[in-house]
């Protein structure tokens, strides 16, 4: 036996991560046992034993949460032995290391004392060290961005700095482990900032200072020498400011950087040139709290082909859509400028932005006379393709193409004999990739980029087979549930959610007071989504009052109303892109599907989950009040939107179909009914969909689970427009936000509302793990202690193979058509069971082991 994916509150060795209980997890494998017999946890700080679990059956690996009181700036080591039923056994250790917790700091916030607030700060410190460093740490925070050197060397992996969270409420802190940059003697640390989020330009009609408008920042340095001596280093009004060779920084529209300008060691021993001071800084102290998600860091590098363009144009092509930059070396004479502009497409051969809309995407750079290695501090971009300018040789070897995402790693895996669905999972997975950036983003490349609650919410059961997901939703859902106080129960269309300096904004901005079905569900169906995938009872516990207070908000409603279990109100958005509009405008993103309707579905939707978190929880009370809503929801619903025959009293529309299949809401005996009417409104559109936002995350499955399978697969086959691969087919890399984005000849499907890099529509893929893979969790016993495998093959499909790294250990399905017979094998990790159903109607109960039918 042997013991992986050690990790507490779900991050491998996390420093510095905001933790009140630490809840630890692990995965074991490589034993022929069957089951787990017993677990310990031992935790360790000090040398000493600070918690024993001892030897017992109810030490899950899905998540145990051990009452340890934590202390700051602490290092806990752990370690959990294993014991399996035929007599097999391992140990393993991780560890964890506390930040400041509720110690108060020594530090203050500081800001640079310049004229011009636009001004981008050095801000920098010389101290003593009397002895040999043992150990230290760095507790810093910076807005809008900020990057931390020490001795001349960026401390840390990660950038963009401090990340993307609701500033308004709360300011997180990161932790660095400085121990190697530091020396007996005189020292130097760092502060670099850039407006970022907090201060430059974001949301549609590029509000400026929404948050602040000062770039400031707040250090402790706590140094442990070898003698046993402590010397702290805080921010203070000793510090000194330079300003920045950095002229520009703005999230949409890049940076602008000027070699010229450079402080030469400037966070190093013995600068030379002229320094400022600074000034108080006006954030406040309360306002801080450890980092709550995963790091962002660099994932990957591309080199480019170099393209000439009809246009004289020299661009790069990177082969893939991706999040980050262009680095590059440089050796032009001073005084030249070298820009960079990016996109994401090309139009006629030649390079392309207008799809960015406002965001002019650049990076400028102005050279010294001295080679140089380049890349932006505080901003990034979205792009496959990077015009270049002022470059007397354009090499490729001389830039590299860097993906920057939030650290979480790929789970899944699905490849078939079909290439174009292989590449269709690709682009799904690169979508996510490329918006999981501290937050889930709409897109990463115009000027938005912004973490809209509809998208997160209908990508969230895929993202959580696809990637680790729950520390980094753990984040997002602690934002929605600062922004729904502040709406009082309500939840915004994006998170975090700036609050708008005048009216023409209050619709997008100010928190949305009334919600909107889909883009508020995000508070009920992500919580739900990380419990079914991980079986983390904490992170549900935690998220529970979110997903209760966002139904009782549509309860307001409903009560205004008469309580008749109708939501009539609300800024909906429904089936956001549908194609159903029966004046056929494709770029007019409201479908046709009945707003009251659509809002009433996704009501019964949310109240099912609360109550089946209520359940899970042990809240009988939550649990039968919420059970009784729903009967209520979907008696009133049946009666407002139904005929006693089953067809619907509305226009009837794909998406109609989907959410009454899908959730349950139809005539008793009368399911086939809406069936065929889902049926019939896909052959009058030619076989194929037309559904937008709400019913596309559910359209396959609603089929394949009643019957209709057969439906399903010619849907994901469809090579032309409307169509997943489509897409595929026109040389995508990533999911498009249209299902038209770009049309047959090429050219760009309009520019207002286009985005080739959403991940809303790869939701497809949580269909190909569940049906036509057949990978599907348990509600009884999530994180895939137990799961039903119900391969639902197609014979246009030759075979087809899913892995799955689950919190739980590794699954993986495989099936194939032999001579026209079905085989396949199957495997079930280490202390889970399975149920398979073949197609056949063959039945097996499965444990831990490989299996081939």
């Amino acid at each position: 036996m042997k013991l992986t994916h050690l990790r507490t509150n779900h991050i491998t060795q996390p420093l510095g991560l905001f933790i009140r209980r630490p809840v630890f997890s692990w995965v074991a494998e490589d034993t022929t046992d069957k089951r787990q017999a017993c677990a310990q946890i031992v935790v360790e700080a000090g040398g000493e034993i600070v918690y024993d679990s001892g030897r017992r059956e109810d030490v899950s690996s899905l998540g145990f949460e051990a009452p340890v009181e934590l202390k700051p700036r602490t290092r806990y080591q752990w370690t959990v032995t294993v014991w399996g039923d035929g007599g097999d056994t391992a140990s393993a250790s991780s560890w964890f290391e506390t930040a400041k917790q509720e110690e108060p700091w020594a530090a203050q916030w500081i800001a640079a004392d310049f004229a011009d607030k636009e001004t981008q700060p050095l801000l920098a410190k010389s101290f003593i060290l009397p002895g040999e460093v043992e150990s230290a740490r760095a507790y810093a925070c910076g807005v809008g961005i900020y990057e931390l050197e020490v001795n001349g060397q960026k401390a840390g992996d990660e950038y963009l700095l401090p990340g993307y969270h609701c500033y308004d409420f709360h300011l997180e802190y990161q932790t660095f482990d400085i121990t190697g940059l530091l020396r007996a003697g005189e020292n130097t640390v760092g502060l670099a900032l850039a407006p970022g989020w907090y201060k430059g330009d974001i949301i549609f009609d590029r509000y400026h200072n929404l948050y602040g408008d000062t770039m400031q920042a707040i250090c402790e340095i706590r140094v442990k020498l070898k003698d046993g001596a402590e010397v702290t280093v805080p921010t203070d009004l000793s510090w000194k400011s330079y300003p920045s060779p950095v002229t520009f920084s703005n999230i949409y529209d890049g940076e602008h950087y000027d070699a010229r300008r450079e402080v030469p060691g400037w966070s190093q021993n013995g600068c030379q040139a002229q320094a400022g001071g600074v000034l108080p800084g006006t954030e406040k102290l309360e306002k801080l709290m450890a980092r709550l998600g995963p790091k962002i860091v660099k994932k990957a590098s591309f080199t480019p082909t170099v393209l000439h363009t009809k246009r004289g144009e020299t661009v790069l092509d990177f082969g893939q859509n991706m999040t980050g930059w262009v680095e590059f070396d440089v050796s032009e004479p001073a005084g030249t400028e070298v820009v960079l502009t990016y996109g994401e497409v090309l139009q006629d051969g030649c390079f392309y932005r207008d799809n960015l809309r406002s965001a002019k995407a650049e990076y400028r750079y102005i050279s010294k006379g001295e080679k140089a290695h380049v890349r932006p501090h505080g901003t990034f971009y979205g792009f496959r393709y990077v015009k270049v300018e002022g470059v007397s040789q354009v090499r490729p070897e001389d830039f590299a193409g860097v993906h920057i995402r939030s650290d979480i790693d790929p789970t899944g895996s699905i490849e078939t004999a079909d290439s174009r669905v292989n590449q269709l999972f690709h682009n799904a997975m690169w979508g996510q990739f490329d918006n999981f950036l501290d937050i889930p983003t709409d897109c990463p490349q115009r000027d938005e980029r912004l973490g809209w609650t509809g998208d997160a919410a209908i990508i969230s059961a895929t993202a959580c087979k696809n990637l680790y997901m729950p520390a980094f939703f753990h984040h997002f859902l602690h934002n929605v549930g600062e922004e729904q106080r502040y709406c009082k129960g309500a939840v915004p269309f994006f998170v975090p959610a700036p609050k708008a300096p005048d009216e023409a904004g209050a619709f997008w901005l100010s928190g949305n007071p009334g919600g909107c079905a889909i883009w508020s569900d995000v508070a009920t169906m992500m919580p739900w989504a990380v419990y079914e995938n991980y079986g983390d009872l904490s992170l549900l516990r935690e998220e529970y009052p979110v997903m209760k207070a966002w139904v009782e908000r549509i309860r307001q409603d409903d009560q205004a109303d008469g309580g008749r279990g109708l939501w009539l109100r609300g800024r909906q958005l429904g089936d956001w892109l549908a194609l159903d509009r029966e004046d056929g405008d494709t770029q007019n993103p409201f479908g046709a599907t009945s707003l009251p309707y659509t809002a009433t579905a996704f009501y019964y939707y949310s109240a099912s989950l609360t109550a089946k978190a209520a359940k899970a929880l042990g809240h009988g009370e939550d649990q039968q009040e919420y059970q009784g809503l729903c009967e209520t929801i979907k008696a009133a619903f049946l009666e407002e939107y139904f005929q006693a025959d089953g067809t619907l009293k509305i226009p009837v529309t794909q998406t109609a179909c989907v959410l009454s299949l899908f959730f349950g809401l139809y005539p008793d005996g009368k399911r086939d009914v809406v069936l065929e009417a889902l049926k019939e409104r896909i052959r009058a559109r030619g076989n194929h969909l037309d559904t937008g936002f709400c019913g596309t995350p559910f359209l396959c499955r609603a089929l394949s689970d009643n019957g209709a399978n057969d439906v399903a697969y010619t849907l994901f086959f469809n090579e032309d427009f409307p169509s997943w691969l489509y897409e595929v087919n026109m040389g995508a890399t990533t999911v498009w936000e249209r299902w038209n984005s770009i049309l047959p000849d090429g050219s760009i499907s309009g520019t207002g509302m286009n985005s080739l890099n959403h991940y809303a529509y790869g939701s497809i893929v949580d269909w190909m793990y569940r049906n036509l893979c057949g990978l599907n969790p348990v509600e009884e016993a999530p994180g895939f202690k137990k799961a039903v495998i119900r391969p639902m093959p197609d014979a246009r499909l030759s075979w087809a193979k899913m892995k799955l790294d689950s919190a739980a250990g590794t699954y993986q399905v495989a099936w194939k058509y032999v001579d026209g017979q079905l085989h396949g094998s199957v495997t079930v990790p280490f202390d889970c069971q399975a149920q398979l159903l073949l197609p056949d109607g063959t039945q097996r109960q499965l444990t831990a082991g490989t299996y081939v039918f």
